[in-house]
């Protein structure tokens, strides 16, 4: 059962990275008022970002598990990257996301992801496959 619940997580967060990231690269008119001024090129760090985050659903998901635990240690990184800028965005007198209520969501909802990434990366580093 364990086993069938860490898939699911991965799977889904997979998919969740998948999805930001193409939001990223068609909507990124939404993200740059999040990228922090003092960094040069905001619309490019937009399309990197959306990039990465594609990139990193995409070895999840779809290469073999020497690969997705490397994916989901990156979908690690990468939500613990973001964490500060949606500190920042719930602090702002109006937050880029909406209210300050959608914005607090949003933080519980990043250290959720958090969280969650991590306990997929130690199981999927731990895991004994079969077909090594």
């Amino acid at each position: 059962m364990k086993v069938i619940v860490w898939v699911i997580v991965s799977i889904l967060l997979a998919f969740l990275m998948m999805v930001a990231g193409v939001y990223h690269l068609f909507n990124p008119e939404f993200y740059v008022p999040i990228v922090p001024s003092f960094l040069p090129f905001p619309l490019a760090i937009v399309y990197g970002s959306g990039m990465v985050e594609l990139l990193l659903g995409v070895i999840t998901l779809f290469l073999n598990h020497k690969y997705t635990k490397y994916g989901m240690l990156g979908i690690f990184i990468l939500m613990v990257i973001f964490l500060p800028l949606h500190i920042a965005d719930a602090l702002k007198d109006q937050p880029v996301i909406g209210s300050h209520t959608v914005a607090y969501v949003r933080l519980v909802i990043q250290f959720l992801l958090i969280w969650l990434s991590w306990k997929s990366f130690k199981f999927t580093s731990l895991a004994k496959w079969n077909h090594d």
